[in-house]
Order: C-alpha cells, then sequence, then structure tokens
C-alpha cells in the first residue's frame, strides 16, 4: 500500500484536549522545518522556563544539584541535574529521566518542577535529569551517548547520588522516550548499568516516517510528520534513512528486543508517534519481553503538557505513576 497516496481519516480528539488544542490556536501546530529550525530554536531557549538550582529546591522540599561528569570519550563533560526530597534518609530509587524536544529544543531544568511534584515527592525516589546535546549542533551519537555516560556514572556513584543503583528507571517523553530506548539497548548490548525499567512517554522511535498514524495526523498534531522529519534529519544528517542505521539511533530499527527491562509505553490515538509505540510494545512481547502499553482515547502529542487538568492527562499520570510504584516495590521487595 502507497500510504503517502492514501486518504486517511484522523482519529478524533477527546472533546476537552480538542478544545484546549483549538484554543492555543495555529502556533501550537506550526511545524518545525529545516528552514525555521534556527529561528525556533533561538525562540524555544529563550521561552522555555530554565528554573535554577534554588528555585527548584521549592523552600526546602528538594535537595537539589547540577553535576558536572565525564562526557563520551573525546566529547565535552555532561550536566546532570539531581534531585531528591529533602529529610528522607537511605539510599532512594532513581529516575534518570531525558528530556522531550524532538532532538532540537528542551532542556534538563524545565521538566524538573513536574518530575519531582509527581514523582520524587509521593514515590520517595530521587531524580536526575540529563543535559544532552541537541542537533544538529551535535548529530548521531552524540545526544544518546551523552544520557549513556551519565547514566554510567550516576550507577557508579551510587553513594555521591544517595541512590540505590538496584533500582534504576531510565525515562523520557517524545525524543527523550526515544533515548530511553536507546539507553536500555545499549545498556544490554555493552554490559552496562542494568535498569529495572523503561518509562517511555510518546516516544520518538522510528526515522522513517512511513506509518499509517504519521499520514492520518500530518498538519492536525502538535508535532506531526513535518516536524518529526525535521528531527530526524538534524540529528542524523547523511545517515537519515539510512537502510544501515543502528538501533541505538532510531530504535524502531530494532532486530532484537530480548533481554531489556519492563517498558512503560504510551501514547495517543490521535498523535503522529502512535503506530510506533504501539509496534515497539509488541516486538517487546514478541520477543518474551514485559510491556504495558496505553493508547489514551483522541489524544495527541503532548496533551498532559498542554492540558494538564483534562480528564485524560489526570488518567495518564495516574497510570505512570502507579507503573513507577510497582516496578520499584517489585525490584526493592525482591532484593535479598
Amino acid at each position: 500500500m502507497d500510504l503517502a497516496r492514501t486518504v486517511w481519516n484522523a482519529p478524533p480528539f477527546d472533546p476537552e484536549l480538542g478544545a484546549v488544542l483549538a484554543d492555543l490556536g495555529e502556533e501550537a501546530r506550526e511545524p518545525f522545518t529545516p528552514e525555521n529550525l534556527a529561528a525556533r530554536q533561538e525562540r524555544d531557549a529563550a521561552a522555555r522556563p530554565r528554573p535554577t538550582v534554588r528555585d527548584l529546591a521549592d523552600g526546602g522540599r528538594f535537595e537539589v544539584a547540577e553535576l558536572r561528569v565525564p562526557g563520551p570519550p573525546g566529547a565535552p563533560d555532561v550536566t546532570l541535574v539531581r534531585a531528591r526530597p529533602a529529610g528522607v534518609s537511605g539510599p532512594l530509587p532513581l529516575l534518570y529521566y531525558m528530556h522531550g524536544g524532538g532532538m532540537i529544543t528542551g532542556n534538563a531544568w524545565s521538566v524538573l518542577p513536574r518530575l519531582l511534584r509527581e514523582w520524587a515527592l509521593p514515590l520517595e525516589t530521587a531524580v536526575v535529569s540529563v543535559e544532552y546535546r541537541l542537533a544538529p549542533q551535535a548529530r548521531y551519537p552524540g545526544p544518546v551517548e551523552d544520557c549513556y555516560a551519565g547514566l554510567v556514572w550516576a550507577a557508579a556513584h551510587p553513594d555521591a547520588l544517595g541512590i540505590d543503583a538496584d533500582r534504576i528507571v531510565i525515562g523520557g517523553k517524545s525524543a527523550g522516550g526515544g533515548l530511553a530506548a536507546a539507553l536500555a539497548l545499549l545498556a544490554r548490548d555493552r554490559g552496562g548499568p542494568a535498569p529495572v525499567g523503561q518509562l517511555l512517554l510518546c516516544p520518538m522511535l522510528d526515522d522513517r516516517g512511513d506509518t499509517v498514524s504519521g499520514h492520518q495526523m500530518a498538519g492536525l498534531d502538535t508535532w506531526d510528520r513535518t516536524s518529526n522529519a525535521t528531527g530526524w534529519q538534524a540529528l542524523l544528517g547523511d545517515r537519515y534513512g539510512a537502510a544501515d542505521l543502528p538501533p541505538y539511533a532510531a530504535p524502531a530499527r530494532a532486530t532484537d528486543l530480548s533481554g531489556l527491562p519492563a517498558a512503560y509505553i504510551e501514547v495517543g490515538s490521535a498523535e503522529t508517534l502512535r503506530d510506533e509505540g504501539v509496534a515497539y510494545a509488541q516486538a517487546i512481547w514478541q520477543a518474551g519481553g514485559q510491556a504495558e502499553l496505553h493508547v489514551w482515547p483522541g489524544a495527541f502529542h503532548g496533551f498532559d503538557t498542554l492540558a494538564p487538568r483534562a480528564a485524560l492527562s489526570r488518567d495518564a499520570r495516574d497510570a505512570r505513576s502507579r507503573w513507577l510504584r510497582r516496578i520499584l516495590a517489585h525490584t526493592g521487595a525482591s532484593r535479598p
């Protein structure tokens, strides 16, 4: 079937989410293109919140620090922003997190207030957010190697972080979800740290752009196939779409998904990345692994960020938290 020549009906948006998207106007769906990328990156860097360590400490509720750790060989050091609830003793489980932004925008600081509020406090979990290099200034494998170097350092220095190195969950959203999936593959294949879970929220997994959902949501989703292609081209350069692209660049290219940590995979039914997320969960099951898949009906890409009070957003947050709680409780209880 020629997907590009087929006329596709898009699944409807959830009424509450659709109303929020309509109120945001056309700017919320303005696609990234190679021509506007530099200007959009400048705009994002100026507008996106970048809370300070003092801001993140929230009046003493959290212990927060910025760390510079060795980066990949021949590359700059990597900044990790670590935080944990204040006054909680003992080594804590760790959520090692990669921010979203299509590989081309975002920063490690802006995601932390939400992570601390939703997970660190109620689950008594430490968080490390990674400031990886962005494309196209850094192409593959730069960003994923930054994340891997930080993970290796964190697992090797549990006392410095106050964490339990046997209870690390890697996670991320959009581009960060793709990086988390790639980290799970890298750690398995290199014999590196062994995370107990991978939290993949609307993950960016496939550079090929040939899914039905990508065509259905063209021009409609907040991250559509034009933006997606721009992000992948920025990351991969001349390797974009190459037949021999490694799975660490685009995890959907992996042919062996055995031996991976338990996965939580979440997408919306009305988002560009729906089909690749569903396919990744199915491939994990077929390899004998464990994956929990949620397809939120009528949800667009990043729905819970743009409409945090919507019923569907609240349901999604609750489901993620329940999974994290189960994963961490099970691994803690199973230790000798």
